[in-house]
């Protein structure tokens, strides 16, 4: 699975863009009330992370909270059920992603050190419909999104939801990609007391070109090159299918006695993977030119969470317990790279060598086998006290098999836990604390390391975080944290090879301000205001830095949305974010500058043939400021520059 600095497939004017003008200029174009989740920023309930559809928003994302990735440490729900992702969930399947972290993550049965990415599945409709969604951008980028739910009794015990979608994805470094998605659920509702539903879904990615990624000869930042021209080699692109299946049930036996179960399989199949490399480049762009090609691999994870619930004690003592069983069986097969070193040449120079016939080498196995056993209790008193407290037992077992060395097993059985409580002072003021041990995944190693793709042992974790939540008013809601998490740091030694350096402790303040300032005005804004530091023998023996790599002392996001009466239900949109200077080797001794983006964008709702419909425009990284992006110690990619996007959805 290609790591991609330009992910978000855009939008173009070519014949999809004249066919969209023409239906536009043909059809009334009438003013329509704008729905509450037509947009990210009208969704979120803070600002710590939210997914809509195509658009994200907030502090945090599935890849970076409070500097972890919580996704790489498996932390991923679906509907609040355990689920080890390999391959993320379809946006034709999803109603959003939210990030839980803090007091959002009060109330969540079994929460982590690195937070909560937590799926919510697009649950049917009672009438039939459906929603089309056409997309373009000025790089000749384009998509096409079509959701649809449907009835399938009168009764409304059965009903289907699914989706397809295309895309050629169009990045701002030049490269561009293809990708085909399509999911379908069905869903089972006898009665109010039971919910049972299955899914399907798969995308497929022809090839998705891989750019360079650009390493300096010296303690410096390397030069960028041409904006939006791609050298080359045209034949080092990803191709590959990731799929996902599985099915949920809920099941209330009676007003105490509740049962949820999940039961899950993500994969990815890598038909060929690629890193194009550009080593030691210097002030004049001269760069060795390294091409490392993947063969076929595959990871797979089957995993799944039975939970029991029970509620006992009448008001103001409201209280529940939940017994869960839940585990996962991940295999991963990877290895036998093969390096091709095409010498020293200008990054802007044209290349294009023929495709070689590959030999690629044995490959490795990684097997996980991971299993809890979970008790959770939690208190609700008088609307005034939440207690939370849980305790998993965890049996953790990998095993390695690597061409020429000898298989390798180790386990883990450690105990888990976590506590949490809140307490509401009045309807507008609550106060929050809570600590949390985790058994997390450290990741993959990253393609310029000399152990690329190799799977990280699991580590222990834990986390530390208070805070006040208060209403200011009846539409502005402030939360205000502290945190400290702790977890052993990974990153590349002198060697290369990405191993433990040390341990690592992010502490910090966030912010979140959310809410409806004025009657026109919906605004959700962020800070994280953090002291990322590493501490272990290589620090004090001078080999590694004490800041640890990619990690800004300094994040802010603020998104607001302005939507006047007398324009119709017109709105006008802006984002900006500034992310503080960070380190971007081992060493320390180089750092990327901070950086502020702008984006703005406009919403029409609007009419056409009848049918309720939406126009967006947006303009990306508006002021064009180009700069490079980090993709390991001392390793780089350009960011994307300015885009102007527009799509037109309808739904009928």
């Amino acid at each position: 699975m290609p790591d991609r600095s330009f992910a978000a497939p855009a939008l173009p004017l070519t014949p999809l863009a004249a066919g969209l003008l023409t239906m536009m200029a043909a059809l009334s174009l009438v003013p329509l009330a704008a729905r509450a989740n037509d947009a990210a920023v009208q969704a979120a309930s803070d600002a710590f992370g939210t997914s809509i559809g195509r658009e994200t928003i907030g502090l945090y994302t599935s890849g970076s909270v409070r500097g972890f990735s919580p996704t790489a440490a498996g932390n991923v729900r679906i509907d609040g059920l355990y689920f080890d992702q390999v391959w993320g969930l379809s946006a034709r399947l999803r109603q959003s992603s939210n990030v839980r972290v803090g007091l959002s993550a009060q109330g969540f049965v079994f929460p982590a050190p690195t937070g909560i990415v937590d799926l919510s599945l697009r649950r049917p409709d009672v009438e039939p419909s459906a929603q089309l969604v056409l997309g373009l951008d000025q790089w000749r980028g384009r998509y096409i999104d079509l959701d649809f739910s449907h009835p399938l009794s009168t009764d409304g015990r059965w009903a289907v939801t699914g989706g397809f979608s295309k895309a050629h994805v169009e990045y701002g470094n030049g490269t561009d990609g293809e990708f085909t998605t399509g999911s379908l659920a069905v869903w089972w509702r006898p009665d109010v007391h039971t919910e049972a539903m299955v899914f399907a879904s798969a995308i497929d990615t022809p090839y998705d070109r891989m750019g360079p990624q650009v390493s300096s000869a010296t303690p410096s930042l390397p030069p960028l090159g041409e904006a939006r021209v791609f050298k080359g080699p045209d034949w080092a692109a990803y191709s590959g299918v990731g799929r996902n299946y599985g099915a949920t049930l809920r099941h209330a036996f009676d007003p105490a006695w509740q049962l949820r179960a999940g039961l899950f399989h993500s994969e990815n199949d890598d038909r060929a993977s690629f890193s194009n490399l550009l080593l030691g480049m210097d002030a004049q762009g001269q760069a060795q030119r390294l091409v490392i090609a993947d063969p076929a691999s595959r990871v797979a994870s089957n995993s799944g969470e039975l939970r029991l619930s029970w509620a006992f004690a009448p008001a103001p003592w409201a209280q529940r317990l939940h017994l869960q069983l839940a585990g996962r069986a991940r295999d991963r097969r990877t290895g036998g790279s093969q390096s091709l070193d095409y010498g020293t040449m200008s990054q802007l120079q044209p290349f294009q060598p023929p495709q070689p016939v590959f030999a690629f080498g044995a490959q490795s196995l990684d097997e996980v086998k991971q299993r809890w056993l979970g008790l959770s209790y939690e208190l609700r008193w008088n609307q005034q006290l939440e207690f939370n407290a849980g305790l998993q037992h965890s049996d953790y077992r990998k095993r390695v098999d690597r061409p020429g060395l000898p298989l390798t097993e180790t386990e883990a059985t450690p105990w888990l836990y976590n506590l949490s409580a809140a307490w509401h002072f009045s309807p507008e003021l609550a106060a929050y604390a809570g600590l949390t041990r985790g058994l997390e995944e450290s990741g993959v190693a990253p393609g310029n390391a000399s152990n690329r793709n190799q799977a990280l042992p699991a580590i222990l974790t834990t986390q530390m975080d208070a805070g006040l939540r208060w209403q200011m008013s009846p539409r502005l809601k402030l939360v205000a944290g502290v945190f400290d998490v702790r977890k052993p740091y990974y990153n590349l030694d002198a060697q290369q090879l990405y191993t433990e350096l040390g341990d690592v402790r992010h502490r910090g303040i966030e912010l979140s301000l959310n809410g409806r300032p004025a009657p026109e005005w919906q605004l959700v804004a962020g800070a994280v205001l953090m002291q990322p530091r590493v501490r272990g023998e290589g620090v004090a023996l001078g080999r590694v830095g004490p800041r640890p790599v990619g990690q800004a002392e300094r994040i802010l996001k603020l998104n607001a949305v302005y939507r006047p009466a007398e324009l119709g239900g017109l709105s006008l949109d802006a984002g900006f974010s500034h992310t503080g200077r960070m380190p971007a080797t081992r060493d320390n001794r180089v750092e990327l500058p901070a950086l502020s983006e702008l984006d703005l964008g406009l919403r029409w709702p609007l009419q056409l043939g009848g049918q309720p419909s939406t126009l967006r425009l947006l303009l990306s990284n508006a002021l064009n400021h180009r700069s490079l992006e980090l993709r390991g110690s001392g390793s780089y990619a350009e960011r994307q520059g300015r885009l102007l996007a527009v799509n037109l959805s309808s739904r009928w």
